[in-house]
């Protein structure tokens, strides 16, 4: 029977350098791992300090006012009924 050599993985996969892990690949952007799960409610109470961390969290623009931030949020993050 053959041996089977797996060749090695394209520079793009994996943690070593060149993979998407290092800073230069991806800048610092990681995919949170849940989705945000707020009301409309919950949104128009929010305080500017949690828009911003939320937005920052998932790569988001935080400039603006906290009605602009709170528009943005939600229109990002809410699905349609």
């Amino acid at each position: 029977m053959e041996s089977v050599v797996r060749p090695p993985p394209p520079p793009s996969v994996g943690n070593g350098p060149g993979g998407p892990h290092t800073k230069e690949r991806c800048g610092n952007f990681q995919m949170p791992l849940h989705y945000p799960r707020y009301t409309g409610a919950e949104y128009q109470t929010m305080p500017e300090w949690k828009l911003d961390c939320l937005l920052r969290e998932y790569g988001l623009p935080i400039t603006g006012d906290v009605e602009q931030k709170r528009k943005f949020a939600m229109g990002a993050f809410l699905w349609p009924n």
